[in-house]
């Protein structure tokens, strides 16, 4: 569907999803009542905002459900569904949304102390998915209906070769995607163009869908200087080049049509979401790890002489250097050192990485081993130069020793306090381009979602020790 038709729809279905959210909080507290059922034991009946006997936890959740619910769910993918998405491919989406809106409630009346019944709860998380699940059933039938009518679908005619007005068939479903009927398809390099402009009278077609990227552009431009004069709409596919990895978008240019290749994600509600949670993620482990902190620091310096922080140059987002903070875990001669050890690198490439490292001081292994020594980052997430989760940086004179430049895509993004590399054992890592690919593979796939199941799946391995140096 076209960029636009699709954006009011979905502006529409976030408008009503979030008053759905809202009124299933609502509901969970009336089927509560009527029910009259404690689910997890006793629970207070009244609800409570700061000591005040009131239902005004209600009104405000309900008020931050409007907004919070619809951009949870666009994080999601469930906004991105085609009209022929199986139920299967409607719900997960549905559900992890549903999760994390009643996570952040959870998280909230815990914060600001507020008493909810929790099998309101409960309710509201299962209310939330029947409702919303209800509306997506109801609303496909009268797209179904609607689409039915043929007034209501645009006339397509395929233009390009026979190879290439197949691949764009495949695409819009085979005739499943009832928003379009395909009236027939025109091979651009044999028939000629007044043949398209017969077809265009015959079958009353109002879009001409060209495909055809090995096309000359000279002949595509007669084709629309002559579907201009028939008054029908041109759509051209903007497939010339064949990319590899490159995700392909169209934007504008201070009004010059531009076609965008991407290969990290792109700007995005999620992108948006991904930064405040690093800012007020960083933050809170600051001020919630503040004590650790403390510790830590006085442990560096007093077991060994030298400053308490370790400074060094790293390669940020696009290689841009930045200085990373670490808990000082060596010897403060380890880089005039690192020469002698050269030969006892385990790590393919240009990363230097040593076993029994003599440099490190006895605290320091302890820091390391439970990954401590790296806290201090939370610093450099707050300045914006890091983010909790993405490829871990490298010093810039390893980054200068790529002998595949390919790797330096892993640069395309903001470094992250934890990775993938991380959670999957980085002491048994050997190889670099391992290590490269489990960065790529994390941009390839990156999604907020998966940044939450690698903080999860960080903590076990700090408090295991298997993210240890």
């Amino acid at each position: 569907m076209l960029r636009n038709q699709r954006q009011i729809e979905n502006n529409i279905s976030k408008l009503i999803d979030g008053l759905f959210f809202a009124l299933s909080l609502w509901l969970a507290h009336a089927l509560r009542s009527i029910l009259n059922v404690d689910l997890f034991g006793a629970e207070p009946e009244i609800a409570t905002f700061w000591g005040e006997p009131s239902g005004r936890p209600y009104v405000w959740i309900s008020l931050l459900l409007l907004f919070t619910a619809p951009i949870t769910l666009n994080t999601q993918g469930f906004y991105s569904q085609s009209y022929w998405t199986s139920r299967k491919q409607i719900f997960w989406p549905l559900a992890k949304a549903t999760m994390i809106v009643t996570l952040g409630i959870i998280l909230g009346i815990f914060v600001l102390k507020i008493q909810l019944t929790r099998s309101v709860i409960l309710f509201f998380a299962i209310i939330c998915v029947l409702v919303i699940w209800i509306k997506e059933e109801t609303w496909q039938f009268i797209q179904n209906k609607r689409m039915n009518r043929l007034e209501s679908q645009k006339r397509l005619i395929l233009l390009g070769s026979q190879s290439e007005t197949q691949e764009m068939l495949k695409r819009i479903g085979d005739g499943k995607n009832k928003n379009y009927r395909v009236m027939m398809e025109f091979n651009i390099n044999q028939d000629p163009i007044n043949e398209l402009v017969k077809n265009l009278h015959e079958h009353s077609a109002n879009v001409v869908l060209i495909n055809a990227g090995h096309t000359k552009f000279d002949l595509i431009e007669k084709v629309i200087n002559a579907c201009e004069l028939e008054g029908v709409e041109v759509w051209l596919a903007a497939d010339f080049f064949n990319t590899q990895i490159a995700r392909t978008t169209v934007d504008d240019f201070y009004g010059v049509p531009l076609l965008v290749f991407q290969t990290a994600p792109a700007p995005s509600l999620q992108s948006l979401a991904k930064q405040i949670i690093d800012y007020i993620g960083a933050f809170t482990m600051i001020l919630g790890l503040s004590p650790l902190l403390l510790i830590c620091a006085l442990s560096v310096k007093l077991t060994s002489k030298g400053p308490i922080l370790f400074k060094q140059k790293r390669s940020g987002i696009n290689g841009r250097p930045f200085t990373m903070y670490k808990f000082r875990s060596m010897n403060t001669n380890a880089e005039q050192r690192k020469h002698e050890l050269e030969a006892m690198n385990e790590m393919s490439g240009p990363v230097f990485k040593v076993s029994g490292d003599p440099r490190i001081t006895p605290i320091g292994k302890f820091l390391r081993k439970y990954s401590l020594d790296e806290l201090p980052q939370l610093i450099n997430i707050l300045q914006g130069s890091m983010s909790l989760v993405g490829p871990r940086p490298l010093p810039v004179d390893e980054t200068k020793r790529f002998e595949d430049l390919s790797h330096r895509r892993r640069l395309s993004v903001k470094p992250g306090l934890t990775c993938l590399w991380q959670i999957s054992g980085r002491n048994e890592v050997k190889e670099f381009s391992d290590w490269v690919r489990l960065d790529l593979e994390y941009i390839d796939n990156w999604s907020l979602w998966l940044d939450i199941k690698i903080l999860v799946r960080t903590i076990p391995a700090v408090f295991n020790g298997t993210g240890a140096h």
